[in-house]
């Protein structure tokens, strides 16, 4: 594997100054959310701005395994230039939550094959894998409800939510609250669903910030549109 890139960065010089960046007191932080580095978030995409688009270091860096290089790698890499297989792979060798998201986010939605990995990925028994196709429906909720059963998605975050693994509990109770901010004629029952399942009611919210409890976002986001 070819180290030099167009830019004349080479791989390892990206590792060593991204682990010159390791900070104890922020890996301390994220651990607490499941990811395994320290590296200031803001600082790493001033390095992902130098390097502009390189969708072969972003390739070279992902397959380091690393997490500060994987998310460097996302910020750096073409959306457009992956293959839908070479994105199932990736996303099933994503486990930790931030690269899992930043690839869902700014990979898979902005690429030709969100559609048919949101179908391959919905109903995967593994449950990680399976918040990515939630992550996807809930995309589809909001900006291409078309075609979408939201009745019996609704079903289904009704008898499964409850008992979900976290990630993709969390997953299916953002599908919920989007349907019920989003669709007006979905908005009794998915409060009603929110209401009895209970799913993040205690969950700890900082002032000025809105609960991810569906019933107490749903209302607020509801009242903000109507203020609007």
């Amino acid at each position: 594997m070819a180290e030099t890139t167009l830019a004349g960065t080479t791989v390892p010089e990206l590792l060593a100054e991204l682990a010159a960046l390791e900070d104890p007191k922020a890996r301390a932080v994220n651990e607490k959310h499941g990811d395994d580095h320290g590296v200031n978030l803001g600082k790493l995409r001033a390095i992902a701005k130098r390097l502009k688009t390189q969708q072969d270091l972003a390739r070279q860096l992902w397959a380091t395994g690393e997490t500060p290089a994987r998310l460097l790698a996302l910020l750096i890499c073409r959306p457009k230039a992956f293959e839908r297989d070479e994105l199932d792979v990736m996303l099933r060798e994503a486990r930790r939550p931030k690269v899992h998201d930043w690839l869902v986010s700014y990979v898979v939605k902005k690429g030709p094959h969100a559609e048919e990995l949101r179908q391959i990925w919905f109903a995967d028994p593994d449950p990680v894998v399976a918040s990515a196709g939630w992550a996807l429906t809930s995309e589809r909720v909001i900006k291409k409800p078309e075609g979408l059963d939201l009745a019996a998605l609704l079903d289904l975050i009704e008898a499964r939510m409850k008992d979900a693994p976290e990630r993709l509990q969390w997953a299916m109770n953002f599908c919920l609250a989007q349907i019920g901010i989003e669709h007006p004629e979905h908005r009794a029952r998915a409060l009603a669903i929110g209401e009895r399942l209970e799913v993040l009611k205690d969950y700890p919210t900082p002032p000025n910030c809105t609960s991810p409890f569906a019933p107490a976002w749903i209302n607020e986001m509801v009242r903000r549109q109507q203020q609007k």
